[in-house]
């Protein structure tokens, strides 16, 4: 299994990124996928997942309202749409993927998944 992230950029703040992640090797419907960012200095976080059984987006506190997870089973992407962008979100996000059924709150933990994406940089600034 392969994930394959892209759609990062320079932004300026209160603009919108779109990033999306292509799985490979295997449906996408065969997993939970999940984005996490981590910014320079800082650990890794958990920032959205969308879980294949409900069709539902779990978030982080910092990115809700402003940040929207949605798939496409058809074409095996899940997508992270971003607005409202702050410098604060600034980060490479990588997207992940988790066969297992876990509860949601599991999943906010990057341990428990599989297969992991290359990453791609995000930067908000004016």
């Amino acid at each position: 299994v392969q994930l394959q992230a892209s759609g990062g950029g320079l932004m300026q703040p209160g603009g919108s990124l779109r990033l999306s992640c292509i799985v490979s090797g295997r449906p996408s419907s065969s997993f939970d996928v999940g984005w996490f960012r981590q910014a320079p200095g800082k650990e890794r976080e958990f920032v959205a997942v969308h879980r294949r059984s409900t069709n539902t987006g779990y978030y982080t506190n910092s990115v809700k309202g402003r940040f929207a997870i949605s798939r496409d089973n058809a074409k095996n992407t899940v997508a992270l749409q971003m607005s409202s962008l702050k410098p604060e979100d600034t980060a490479i996000y990588y997207c992940a993927a988790v066969g297992g059924r876990y509860i949601s709150s599991v999943l906010f933990d990057g341990t428990r998944y599989d297969y992991w994406g290359q990453g791609t940089q995000v930067t908000v600034s004016s």
